[in-house]
Order: structure tokens, then sequence, then C-alpha cells
């Protein structure tokens, strides 16, 4: 295996990063392990992985993504009125709450109660993410090639270590 020193395609990249949106950090790979991906695989968002590549072992750089480049823009169409009563009664029926839902194709739905008025709820089937600016502050720690099988899945895969 030859020893890779930028990020390019079809490599595995293990980055520490810190995930800052509208000033607060919301996700970083501190006190855990750098979180691997396959490059050019969409694996992480688009904006994040195009800025990477040509980076090198031991290189930070601060990346700012864009809503299109990232979670994807607010969709207006994205929002459901849901009647209170019809929560099950294990769901907090208050603005935050997230649950679980089927789409008409029967596939899990994610969304949150984003306001509650005369006994409506409305639903927000967006991404929490969507509509906000992403900066991200990345550090690659190492680069190696793939499995055959991680390249032919197109994905990382991680090795069991029962936790």
């Amino acid at each position: 295996m030859t020893e890779e020193k930028k990020v390019k395609k079809n490599l595995v990249i293990a980055i520490d990063y810190t995930l800052t949106v509208d000033g607060e950090e919301i996700d970083s790979s501190k006190g855990r392990e750098p979180l691997e991906f396959l490059q050019g695989k969409e694996n992480i968002i688009p904006g994040l992985e195009r800025e990477m590549l040509g980076m090198e072992i031991g290189e930070s750089k601060d990346v700012v993504v864009a809503p299109e480049d990232g979670y994807g823009l607010t969709d207006e169409e994205a929002y459901m009125e849901v009647p209170a009563n019809q929560f099950p009664k294990n769901i907090p029926v208050e603005v935050g709450t997230e649950l679980q839902v089927e789409n008409e194709e029967g596939q899990p739905a994610y969304a949150r109660i984003e306001h509650i008025e005369n006994n409506m709820a409305l639903l927000n089937f967006n991404h929490p993410l969507a509509g906000k600016e992403l900066l991200f502050s990345v550090k690659v720690v190492a680069l190696r090639d793939p499995s055959e099988e991680e390249l032919s899945h197109g994905h990382v895969h991680h090795e069991d270590h029962n936790h």
C-alpha cells in the first residue's frame, strides 16, 4: 500500500472536527475517535467533502458550508398540522419534541414540533440544520487506502469492538 499524503477520491480520511452553527458548538469529535469516511462517496455533506480535497495529514482548515451544500434549504412544504389529541400518550406535545413518523411510502421520517396553537401541532420535517450555514473546523489526522469491500460498498467498515 502506498502512503498517501493528500485527501483524494477513494481514500479513507480520518478527521478531528468541530461543527459550529449560529455561534454554538453543536457537534465535535473531541474525546472520541476521529470521524472516518470514504472520500468522494458522499458519506459526509458535499460542501465539506469538496473543501477537504488536497488537504494533507496534520493540516487544519475552517470550512464554511452554505445551506445548499449542507443540509439543504428550508423546505416550506415540509410542514404538517396535526391535532394534538392524535399524538400517542407517551409523546409530550410540546415545542421541540422530536418524533419519528412514517411518510406516504411507509419510510421513517423525522419531525419535530415547531409550534402549537388551538390544539394543533405544527410538525416540521426539515432537517434541524436545514437553512443553516455550517462552520466546520477540521484537521486531517490519517489517510489510508480502503479495503476492496469498503470500496465496493462505498463506505467505511468499522471493526466491532463490542461496545
